[in-house]
């Protein structure tokens, strides 16, 4: 308890700064000390305002033209019915989230446009009332007992539909797919990947907006946090500045990687203390959801003095490589010449060939979820059309030394892409 005094001590600024670390000391119970804690925060980040409100989120009547455009292509398929359960397919379509469990909850959509429910029995109440929340779809619920299991009532429910051949949405559990085909038959059920992929990866106006707005006001929270920081800070004080902007400006759900100096050689982190001091860099991969559409960014610069020349031109090698695998894009072009561009770029750069330096991916789609179809990998044969949305991040990761990624979200147009948000051109600001 002395140290979490002494902290509360300390000048305004790191006081503000280091609460992660006084919140460990105290435990999560104390709603007062919260309260204070995020009042520091607040104060520091008083510029900063909700945000939200300036794009409108995803209306009912959308939703429904979702349906609709996926029964289409399940008659194209020659497909009856499409099965999802809670998660980003169901949010989708519908926008009902509902937790999983061993109960199987699920949304049925049907080739002639209509859907329904299926429901654990004492569930069926909560369900009508998350189903209809703000003017929802609607749609009938058909329940299961807890001594029956759910594979036979849906079972049920797709032969009096005429369902012949059922596609399953990927993420539908295995449990779920092995119960159904006892009761249904296996030789009805078909993989129903390329159905939604071929809908969700390819964003319309609206969607672009949001995903546009999210990522905008991710890169203004890492400008307002990057005021605040300073040499002797640690990570976990950094962190909490980025959360706390982020969630000022309206975004929910955030989360970030913050990472100082060799800590950021491990492209995900790991889990040592760090703190920042005179010309380290300082990595951090950040984002938030706005009206469940996500934002990704990564900025890596110098937190205070000047950088080291290997770790400055390493950083000047990856602002290039994600220029040039930039410019690369446009419709037409398979997802993965993007992320061997990126590598060429890399290796020109002398940065050793393949993975040597970039250790993963270049990049991969967002919208709904923050890692979803399709990606920048080599072996991606996807072909870019306008409206997919992708990150694009290269990095050079160099163990016991240290790790430089820079990341935005771009978006394929009619004859090339845009980013969204401004790029970051100088390693001694995020912006």
């Amino acid at each position: 308890m002395r140290h979490r005094d002494a902290l509360f001590r300390r000048s305004f600024l790191l006081g503000a700064a280091a609460l992660p670390a006084a919140m460990a000391c105290r435990g999560a119970q104390d709603p007062a000390r919260t309260q204070e804690e995020h009042a520091r925060l607040d104060e520091l980040l008083s510029e900063l305002s909700d945000r939200s409100g300036e794009v409108a989120p995803i209306a009912q009547e959308e939703r429904q033209l979702r349906r609709v455009r996926l029964a289409a292509a399940m008659d194209r398929a020659g497909v009856q019915a499409f099965l999802c359960e809670g998660g980003a397919s169901m949010q989708w379509l519908t926008g009902v989230s509902w937790g999983l469990s061993e109960r199987a909850f699920a949304l049925l959509v049907f080739a002639d446009g209509s859907h329904a429910w299926l429901s654990p029995a004492f569930e069926a109440e909560k369900a009508r009332l998350r189903i209809a929340a703000k003017g929802g779809p609607g749609g009938a619920i058909h329940t299961w007992d807890e001594h029956v299991y759910a594979f036979e009532p849906l079972a049920a429910l797709l032969r009096e539909r005429r369902v012949e051949r059922l596609a399953i949405d990927p993420a539908v559990r295995w449990f779920l797919v092995d119960g159904l085909g006892e009761s249904f038959g296996r030789s009805g059920l078909h993989g129903g990947g390329p159905l939604i992929r071929g809908l969700r990866m390819t964003k319309d106006e609206h969607e672009l907006e949001l995903l546009s707005h999210a990522n905008h006001l991710t890169k203004q929270a890492l400008s307002a946090t990057a005021r605040h920081v300073h040499a002797g800070m640690r990570s976990s004080e950094i962190a909490a500045l980025v959360t706390r902007a982020q969630e000022r400006l309206g975004l929910r759900a955030t989360w970030n990687l913050t990472l100082i100096g060799t800590a950021a050689a491990y492209p995900h982190g790991d889990t040592a203390a760090q703190v920042l001091g005179r010309g380290d860099l300082l990595l951090i991969d950040t984002g938030g959801s706005l009206h469940g559409y996500q934002s990704d960014i990564t900025r890596t610069w110098v937190g205070e003095g000047r950088p080291r020349e290997r770790e400055l031109r390493a950083w000047h090698s990856v602002r290039t490589a994600q220029r040039r695998a930039f410019e690369a894009i446009r419709p037409g072009v398979e997802c993965g010449e993007i992320d061997r561009v990126a590598r060429a770029s890399l290796a020109a750069e002398g940065w050793g060939e393949g993975y040597a330096a970039l250790t993963h991916r270049l990049g991969h789609g967002i919208g709904v979820e923050g890692h979803e179809d399709p990606y920048f990998d080599s072996g991606s044969r996807v072909v870019l059309a306008p409206g997919m949305t992708l990150s694009n991040e290269p990095g050079i990761y160099v163990l016991d030394e240290f790790g430089v990624r820079i990341e935005d979200i771009v978006s394929v147009t009619a004859d090339g892409a845009r980013v969204f948000g401004a790029w970051q051109d100088d390693p001694n600001r995020p912006a």
